[in-house]
């Protein structure tokens, strides 16, 4: 009855909508990389591991709340180097970019050289080594998620229904937009791209250069205009091709 009687008041609601948008932005890069995490998987497993990696997304972001006392301890400075107070979050975010950046030239340079230096073709990936890596990048995803909600909402309850809301609309895009990554190799490509500018920016973030993120998404927003342009620009192509 205390959770319920919270949305009585107009300004919970507020704060659940505002919130809960964030948390959709938010988690674009998370959904992106489940999106390549799982490529290698057929297309029913790729859903399965999609949704269970999506779904710990949702326990690691509860339990963050849960231990807030402990969240705000993980910002407290550890130590200095040159200058720059380092803390546990910003050693997290400093160990996910460069995980970021190994791992989207990994997907670059086995989607350009498929069958390696030996000549054979490199069997598909492991379906629990794609829940691993998305469990992993989860835990990093998930700080930025939480210190958002803390900041934004006061009532548990507000900030634990908004991240509930974006992950379950991200656990419903994921399939989709997984599917068009497979169907257009460009598309990949653009996405292991993010990857890299991803953790670049994260890695930024931990050695204490904020680089805000609306300019981080304008240029993914810029980058997918221009390819929609390309896709749309092919299929014209395809079409005239296919009435001559």
């Amino acid at each position: 009855m205390e959770y319920i009687a919270v949305f009585a008041h107009p300004d919970a609601w507020a704060s659940l909508l505002t919130l809960t948008v964030l948390e959709i932005v938010l988690g674009v890069d998370n959904l992106v990389f489940v999106a390549l995490a799982t490529q290698g998987l057929s297309p029913d497993r790729a859903v399965k591991a999609s949704r269970l990696g999506l779904g710990m997304a949702v326990v690691f972001r509860l339990v963050l709340l849960a231990g807030m006392v402990w969240l705000t301890r993980l910002t407290l400075p550890l130590f200095a180097v040159w200058g720059h107070e380092v803390s546990g979050r910003d050693i997290i975010l400093t160990l996910g970019g460069l995980f970021l950046l190994y791992k989207g030239t990994v997907e670059i340079h086995e989607e350009i050289d498929p069958e390696g230096e030996d000549g054979h073709r490199k069997g598909g990936k492991s379906f629990w080594r794609a829940i691993f890596q998305i469990a992993l990048l989860d835990i990093v995803f998930s700080l930025d998620s939480v210190l958002t909600a803390i900041g934004m909402a006061d009532e548990f309850v507000v900030m634990a229904l908004a991240v509930i809301i974006a992950v379950t609309m991200m656990i419903l895009a994921a399939g989709p937009v997984g599917q068009f990554i497979r169907e257009n190799p460009t598309v990949k490509m653009l996405a292991l791209s993010f990857l890299l500018l991803i953790g670049m920016t994260l890695i930024a973030d931990g050695a204490g250069y904020d680089i805000p993120k609306g300019f981080i998404y304008s240029a993914i927003g810029f980058s997918l205009m221009v390819e929609g342009l390309n896709q749309w620009a092919r299929r014209s192509r395809k079409a005239r091709g296919a009435d001559e």
